[in-house]
């Protein structure tokens, strides 16, 4: 009976006629290649520069297809027309071309659509911007006034302009001067505002802002800003004060953001960065003398509070804001092509992270769908299409595209025929069928001639595979597979092979190693001769990479049945579970082996402080992995914040820590300092890795015990007694609100004066009292306090205060021009005994005394003369000079006025020729004549030196010719100059060689035409 139904059963495959199902496309035919549109190039955002010589902006996209896809675009969510009369858009391929852009038409978001009969895709969406920046404001830029020593801003005010990063710079007088950036003067790159901490009087002149966009490669120039000084006469000094404070910023992962912080502040302050509540990120980078901080490459972990803090020793200013990061949509899962047969059901979904959380929505050929994901039951035709995912947030929008195919066809074998399968003996087999159909088919077997069902051996699984269980000999023979649906039926046939199982003849055995030993394991096996043997090693059920880690593995074969496994230089994380698998194209069998690899003990965990004092903290840990010998000892480590990551044993109670304990003190540590321990242990195979840092830890406050040293002082302003010290380095403070007592009394008096400085960093406290007499012997002495207390006093030094400016004025007894640019002046010394120096002030006559033309000379107390240079020809200069020590400057004399004389010819005397005369050479020269401005000619100086040096022998003649030794050590060379009351004139030049024969030189005054005529005048001699 089973071989007629068998029988029958073949004849109703045989009798089958797909036609009868209707005319349907069969989507298995080989030629079967069409797929839906696929982007390979979609628009990016473009900033087109309205100055741009190419008027046209080229929008791409580009999309592969079969068959081709055709474009659409659209602008701001509206078809774009390029066939309209005015239009200026075309199409070449996909991309949109737009030809004479116009901003108020062409600014917007554009998207790209392609479509085929298999469906649409819609591009991600791309702006079109029109990038520009404006001249500045013709306006003239009003004078900036400051005092010398004080802070300046000078406002940028850019002009509009998009996109909006600008780079600034800025000049000073003329282009290409830049300012140069540093402790003292900073650029805001978010303001484009100029920054000077202390102005000086160097920073007088004009400035102008330069402002450059990258986008469009263009840069403007601001009118110039005149910045004038006001002087004042002792420079004062003044408190840090934050100008320029970075905002609360927000960042996306990856990116390099920067904060800025500047102070305005005499002396000029120091920045400080900090992170509140934790160390700054190891990513940062502090640049610009301190006024940057750049984090790269931002990170969620580098959120938090930071400040800057801006110090001098007049003050301190804080700031404090808010760095978050976000993050960009990015695919956790999301869809990709699929197929899927007629009938049967699928879900889509999209899962996207980003902050703040993306929202999800879908697109089915370019229309919208609602829901978080897509449910189909029982899939039609009509479910077939282009799908789109697309995730976004405010930051960005991300697109996932898929084709989804639903497939209707007979079953059919030409992609997948089941092929010759062999079985190991006693062992298990699973015989594929897998025909290609939609809807899925029904399925059945044959052995031969016999129907098959399932029994307790045999099982016909749901995707159509024969399992067959403790194969036999009898089990060989030809097997076929009947496959059928609503669309037609197909069946394939194979045969099956029984072959001797494989088995494992050697085990490895176990070994015990240490770290860096050798050792090795073995493995054979019997098989079945009709197939190929392989042996494939693993530790802990995880596959060797024979190659990847050949440092440690080497495997070789003993003929084919025998495989040795070499394990080179153990380490700790070799040992374990060792794995021999023996495999053959029919099955395999594997045996395992332990491998134990002693060494040093891992690292400790769960380190963390339990209990702490001022000068000592308790620790505690777990145990780590002995690796197999035991903990003999512990070492503490630890830094603190002073000590730049270095990592340094410590003092512990009981000073050698057993290899059974899990807890210690640590002993002599600094009070009011943050620390963090790790613990290390040790067995008599080496020393382990180091534990995690434990979490931060402060130790309590105590009173500080460190006096400041190099305590002295003296000078400063008159009825001033300065007071100076060296401060106490900040491991030394001990506790919180730190500062200085500074004690002090006449050297006679009894009863001493104390004076809180609550500033850490103090280095000099000055007590002013009207009262003090010039130069008193003062005893002085510094000692620090915190809020738990004072420490103990420095030694006591003597100081003096300060003496008196002087209170006379030097009266001058002769000013007198000695050229057109150099001037002597002389006055009688001061009777005071507390002189230091002089201060000569000179400035041209209805200038500006505080101006460029205003010049200063400072000589030394024994010294009642000097020699004014850098002056200007033919004008009247005044002249004051005043007496100076360390307590200030004394009156000024009466002014005195001198003319300077007229400057010499600026011409240079034309040298006409040279003539040997024995052992002399003759220069000759053609007369300076002087004009009505220039000085009257008195004689000419000729130096006369060896070329190379820079002296030589200066001789003066009232001719114009000279006769000058010859030298035959080398070349010489002649300068000669016109001499006159106003000084010298240009110079003439003109060398001598050391063969000298007459012939003439050239020179800076000669010309070529009379040398030549001279030279031949010679010859003819």
């Amino acid at each position: 009976m089973l071989r007629l139904a068998l029988y029958l059963h073949l004849l109703a495959f045989s009798l089958a006629d797909p036609s009868d199902q209707g005319a349907v496309r069969d989507p298995f035919k080989d030629d079967a290649t069409g797929f839906g549109p696929v982007f390979e190039e979609q628009p990016v955002d473009t900033i087109y520069p309205e100055e741009s010589p190419e008027a046209r902006i080229i929008m791409t996209c580009q999309a592969r297809a079969n068959p081709p896809a055709t474009y659409r675009w659209m602008l701001n969510n509206t078809d774009v027309d390029p066939n309209s009369h005015d239009s200026h858009y075309s199409l070449s391929g996909g991309n949109l071309i737009i030809t004479h852009p116009v901003r108020t038409k062409h600014v917007g978001k554009y998207s790209c659509l392609a479509t085929n009969m298999y469906g649409t895709v819609v591009s991600q969406k791309a702006s079109v911007q029109f990038g520009y920046l404006d001249l500045f404001s013709s306006e003239e830029r009003p004078a900036v006034l400051v005092k010398e020593g004080q802070g300046a801003v000078l406002l940028c005010a850019p002009p509009h302009h998009y996109p909006g990063e600008l780079s600034f710079r800025w000049i000073l007088n003329e282009f290409p001067t830049f300012i140069p950036l540093d402790k003292r003067r900073f650029v805001s790159q978010k303001t484009g505002n100029l920054y000077i901490s202390k102005v000086e009087s160097s920073d007088r002149g004009n400035y102008s802002c330069i402002a450059s966009s990258p986008s469009i490669s263009k840069s403007v120039f601001s009118n110039y800003i005149p910045l004038k000084l006001l002087v004042e006469r002792p420079i004062r000094k003044y408190p840090a004060d934050l100008r320029v404070k970075f905002p609360n910023t927000t960042a996306l992962v990856g990116q390099n953001i920067v904060l800025e912080c500047f102070a305005l502040g005499n002396p000029v302050p120091e920045i400080r960065w900090h992170r509140m509540g934790s160390t700054l990120p190891h990513n940062h980078e502090v640049r610009m003398a301190g006024a940057q901080l750049h984090l790269l490459n931002v990170q969620f972990d580098d959120s938090g509070n930071y400040s800057c803090e801006a110090v001098n020793s007049k003050g301190k200013d804080h700031h404090y804001a808010n760095v978050s990061v976000e993050a960009h949509p990015e695919w956790v899962e999301h869809i990709v092509d699929t197929e899927k047969d007629l009938y049967s059901d699928h879900t889509m979904s999209c899962t996207a992270k980003g902050v703040p959380k993306p929202q999800i929505r879908w697109l089915k050929n370019g229309k919208p769908l609602n829901g978080k994901e897509l449910r189909f039951s029982r899939l039609t035709s009509d479910d077939a299409g282009m799908y789109q995912c697309i995730a976004e947030n405010r930051h960005g929008v991300i697109y996932a595209n898929a084709e989804l195919q639903v497939f209707v066809g007979a079953p059919k074998f030409l992609h997948n025929p089941v092929r010759r399968v062999l079985a190991p003996k006693n062992g298990r087999v699973v015989i594929e069928c897998r025909p290609k159909a939609a809807p899925k088919p029904t399925f059945t077997w044959s052995k031969e001639t016999e129907l098959l069902s399932n029994s307790s051996r045999i099982f016909i699984w749901e995707d159509g595979s024969l399992e067959i269980l403790n194969v036999m000999p009898a089990d060989e023979g030809r097997y076929t597979c009947f496959a059928e649906n609503d669309w037609g039926k197909a069946n394939s046939t194979l045969p099956l092979v029984v072959t001797e199982s494989t088995k494992i003849t050697l085990a490895p055995s176990n070994a015990d190693v240490h770290v860096r030993d050798d050792t090795w394991m073995e493995c054979a096996a019997s098989y079945d001769p009709s197939v190929d043997i392989t042996f494939i090693w693993s530790l802990n059920e995880q596959e060797i990479d024979l190659h990847k880690d050949s440092t440690h593995y080497e495997s070789t074969l003993n003929g084919s049945s025998n495989a040795k496994l070499l394990i080179k230089n153990a380490q700790l994380r070799h040992a374990g579970r060792y794995t021999c698998t023996a495999k053959t194209q029919v099955d395999n069998t594997s045996a395992s082996a332990h491998l134990v690899v002693r060494g040093p003990p891992g690292a400790p965990g769960g380190v963390r402080v339990v209990d702490r004092s001022d000068r000592s903290v308790t620790l505690q840990w777990s145990r780590g992995a002995d690796n197999h010998s035991p903990i003999s000892k512990y070492t503490i480590q630890y830094r603190d914040q002073f000590s730049k990551d270095v990592w340094k044993n410590a003092t512990t109670s009981p000073a050698d820590i057993e290899g059974n304990a899990e807890t210690a003190i640590v002993v002599d540590l600094f009070p009011w300092t943050e620390y963090e321990f790790r613990v290390i242990a040790t067995n008599t195979l080496g020393t382990g890795d180091p534990s995690r840092p434990s979490h931060k830890e402060k130790t309590l406050e105590s009173v500080p015990v460190v006096a400041p040293s190099d305590v002295g002082g003296g000078g400063g302003a008159s009825r001033e007694l300065t007071i100076t010290w060296t401060p106490v380095q900040p491991q030394y403070y001990y506790g919180d609100n730190f500062g200085y007592i500074v004690a002090f009394k006449p050297h006679e008096g009894k009863e001493w004066n104390r004076v809180a400085v609550a500033d850490p960093e103090a280095k000099h406290y000055v007590h002013k009292d009207p009262n003090i007499p010039p130069k008193t012997e003062f005893e002085v002495k510094v000692k620090a306090f915190n809020r738990q207390g004072e420490g103990p006093y420095s030694l006591t030094a003597i100081v003096y205060s300060a003496q008196d400016a002087p209170s006379n004025a030097p009266a001058i007894l002769q000013g007198k021009a000695l050229s057109a640019s150099t001037a002597s002046v002389s006055w009688l010394l001061l009777s005071e005994s507390n002189i230091d120096g002089y201060q000569v002030r000179y400035w041209r006559q209805n200038g500006d005394s505080e101006g460029e033309d205003h010049k200063m000379i400072v000589v030394s107390g024994k010294e009642n003369h000097t020699r004014l240079e850098g002056l200007k020809p033919s004008s009247d200069y005044i002249i004051e000079i005043r007496g100076y020590n360390s307590a200030g400057y004394g009156p000024p004399s009466k002014y005195i006025k001198i003319h300077t004389k007229k400057p010499p010819p600026d011409r240079p005397p034309k040298i006409i020729g040279t003539k040997l005369k024995g052992q002399l050479v003759n220069v000759a020269w053609e007369h300076v004549e002087p004009l009505s401005n220039e000085s009257l000619r008195e004689e000419y100086r000729v130096l006369y030196k060896k070329k190379g040096l820079l002296t030589g022998t200066l001789y003066s003649t009232k001719e114009s010719h000279i006769d000058l030794p010859l030298h035959a050590d080398g070349e010489y060379v002649v300068e000669v100059r016109a001499h006159t009351e106003g000084g010298n004139g240009a110079v003439a030049q003109i060398s001598i060689p050391g063969n000298y024969s007459g012939a003439i030189m050239s020179s800076s005054s000669l010309n070529v035409l009379p040398m030549l005529l001279l030279a031949l005048l010679r010859l003819n001699l």
